[in-house]
């Protein structure tokens, strides 16, 4: 379960790494709106405060006050606050961070990132555990909402599913 639960959450940190390049922006040139409104959003530099709530937890044979206690533990662990300087936002390329994140233990069949949205899923193998990963949500520059959904075989049999609700926001220039 463990395992699962690190795929769930750097799927999430991917998902929050920023808005980059993307195969729906590769053609954009000046003065073509279509490809121009698809393009990649870029988040604006400052402090991003970021807050990760479990939505979802289905797996066999586990009872409902261990599915109870991980609620409270993603409840309790609170929000996390990061300061994304101007120089960061610039090298962030979130197409590219989902290549190299996981290196070649995914497989992706969807990559959709552009004109604000972000639709992407695909499958990981970690320790010889298949993973199904999907990705989605909204990217601007003041704010991400982001659900991201993981699903795999339970260690005590049978399917599992998680999802996370991965909610980012810009809330001003970075604290000193």
């Amino acid at each position: 379960m463990k395992k699962f639960v690190t795929v769930a959450v750097v799927g999430a940190a991917l998902a929050l790494a920023g808005c980059g390049k993307s195969d729906d922006a590769a053609g954009a040139k000046d003065g073509d709106t279509a490809a121009a409104s698809s393009a990649p959003v870029k988040r604006e530099a400052g402090n991003w405060k970021t807050e990760v709530k479990l939505v979802k937890f289905d797996m066999p044979g586990v009872p409902d006050n261990v599915k109870d206690q991980m609620s409270k533990q993603f409840a309790a662990a609170g929000a996390t606050d990061q300061c994304v300087t101007q120089e960061q936002v610039d090298k962030e390329d979130l197409a590219g961070a989902l290549s190299k994140g996981y290196g070649d233990a995914c497989t992706w069949t969807k990559n959709q990132i552009g004109g604000g949205k972000l639709d992407v899923a695909g499958s990981c193998n970690q320790a010889g555990q298949k993973v199904e990963l999907a990705m989605a949500g909204t990217l601007a520059a003041k704010k991400t909402d982001i659900l991201v959904t993981t699903k795999g075989k339970a260690p005590t049999g049978g399917d599992m599913e998680m999802q996370l609700q991965v909610v980012s926001t810009n809330t001003g220039p970075c604290k000193s």
